[in-house]
């Protein structure tokens, strides 16, 4: 990713895609890879666990936001019972998890893809597809459920906007913001991201 010329000291081009699944998947479920043990449901999450999780899987990509979301806020969400955190493993050690969020089921039928990645070192091993098939076809025998929402952006991993759309996701709108590279607020360090070159400092 080449850096933009004209964008402000400090910030950050970025474009985020937004899609949706009307309907549930119509082939048969993904085969678990050998060796990945889960998902376990993490039950009331500790927000220390939980964070370690954001934090090891988003790094790459520069997840921040709720690495500045106050701890008490973490807290809430995650005592939440329309949110479910559930976690794959191999050998024991965490691989990744997926996030699905219940809580506009009850007002619209939604159910939100809010976050999913795998640990630095187990991507490649084709635990991904698995993984966000296993959670699309989890939400959708919610009662209720109508439709599927995830959004993903030039952030995130080159192959992510691909796989959802091969899960069934379709896009339905994109949105081009400028952010605070979190590399210069000290959110994240330096050598978070290499791929993406860091905003011109202020």
């Amino acid at each position: 990713m080449e850096r933009e010329a004209g964008v402000p000291a400090g910030k950050l081009p970025v474009t985020i895609t937004y899609l949706e699944m009307a309907e549930p998947p119509a082939g048969p479920a993904g085969t678990r890879p050998a060796g990945v043990d889960g998902p376990a449901h993490a039950v009331n999450c500790p927000p220390a666990y939980y964070r370690f999780l954001y934090d090891t899987v988003g790094e790459p990509w520069l997840w921040e936001y709720r690495r500045r979301m106050a701890p008490e806020r973490l807290a809430e969400i995650l005592a939440d019972p329309a949110v479910e955190v559930h976690v794959v493993s191999i050998q024991g050690v965490p691989a990744g998890y997926i996030e699905l969020d219940a809580d506009k089921l009850a007002t619209d039928g939604t159910m939100d893809v809010a976050y999913f990645g795998l640990m630095p070192w187990a991507i490649g091993r084709g635990i991904g597809p698995w993984l966000l098939d296993w959670g699309v076809r989890r939400a959708w025998v919610k009662p209720g459920v109508r439709r599927l929402t995830v959004n993903t952006c030039t952030f995130d991993h080159p192959s992510a906007l691909g796989l959802y759309r091969r899960v069934g996701f379709r896009p339905i709108r994109t949105e081009d913001k400028l952010v605070d590279d979190p590399r210069l607020t000290g959110l994240l360090p330096l050598s978070a991201a290499p791929q993406i070159p860091l905003a011109r400092r202020p």
